[in-house]
């Protein structure tokens, strides 16, 4: 599966690097030099009032031409492992093609620590609030996009938020959790049965007890504070069974909460390598539904 999943990262890298190249050429305008920041000041945390010596980061990718709109980007992997380049910074280049800036976001591994990822996942919200004015972004507009495990995340932190704590010394610890909207493609949602077997392990541990499967099983944790969703699938995927997408597209639509699930005919898990029709197709919609959300506007959702 590992170098499976290798081979698809130099794939995808070889397609965003034409496209680059394609834009210089064409003089398209000069995007923002990315910028890589820290989450967490001194040690992180790891729940319970715990911390380690340990750093996530996050990578601000701006627009050329911005719209205010910003996505934090939760690669997959696993919870083993993050792929960055196809579902990380190769995304952030998408989006900034439509006047999104895109956060990639990296977290901590958890090794069994289910509330790891979680907390750096809210912590990379929070920070781009807090930093909003400044990065010219639209602290109402924040949403969170992630890929298999990395889906997890953002439907977890789309299910496990808060409203800052207005009295924080910190100014980031001021700042909401909760994403405005959610993009989840093939993602892994319920830590239950129907889940993939390897993000589980790496994310609750072996044998982890009813309650905490429970609270990872983002379908479980749908309220009617739950922001709206654009779900993925493809009905062919092997790995994360698309029961896991069906599951919580019902469960929002049960909250009445605004959903989208796209059921790709074919593509697996990766949609053929991050590449051709059904990979198009996620693109295409979801865009067309942020302009439908007054998310961006219309015009930035047009394929470029």
């Amino acid at each position: 599966m590992a170098r499976v999943l290798r081979l698809l990262v130099r794939i995808r890298w070889l397609a965003i690097a034409v496209l680059l190249m394609s834009s210089t050429a064409s003089g398209a305008e000069t995007v923002p030099p990315e910028e890589r920041i820290p989450l967490w000041s001194g040690e992180a945390p790891t729940g319970a009032g715990q911390h380690e010596q340990a750093q996530a980061w996050i990578t601000v990718h701006k627009a050329a031409k911005p719209n205010g709109a910003a996505m934090v980007i939760c690669p997959g992997g696993g919870y083993g492992m993050l792929m960055t380049g196809p579902e990380g910074h190769g995304i952030a280049t998408w989006l900034n093609q439509h006047g999104i800036a895109g956060v990639v976001l990296e977290y901590r591994l958890p090794a069994g620590r289910a509330e790891v990822p979680l907390l750096d996942a809210q912590r990379a919200l929070r920070t781009v609030r807090a930093n909003a004015a400044t990065w010219g972004i639209d602290a109402k507009r924040v949403g969170i996009i992630g890929f298999s495990a990395g889906g997890h995340l953002a439907a977890t932190a789309g299910t496990h938020f808060d409203a800052g704590d207005a009295h924080a010394v910190d100014p980031i610890d001021r700042q909401g959790s909760r994403p405005d909207f959610m993009v989840l493609v093939y993602p892994v949602i319920s830590m239950g049965a129907k889940t993939h077997a390897g993000s589980r392990t790496n994310l609750l541990g072996a044998e982890p007890k009813p309650e905490l499967v429970a609270s990872f099983s983002a379908e479980q944790q749908v309220t009617k504070a739950t922001p709206p969703a654009y779900l993925a699938h493809a009905q062919d995927d092997a790995l994360v069974p698309p029961a896991n997408s069906q599951d919580l597209y019902d469960a929002l639509l049960a909250h009445h909460i605004k959903a989208v699930y796209l059921k790709l005919p074919s593509g697996g898990h990766g949609l053929n390598g991050y590449q051709g029709p059904m990979w198009t197709a996620w693109q295409t919609g979801s865009l067309a539904w942020l302009a439908e959300l007054a998310v961006i506007p219309k015009a930035d959702a047009a394929e470029r």
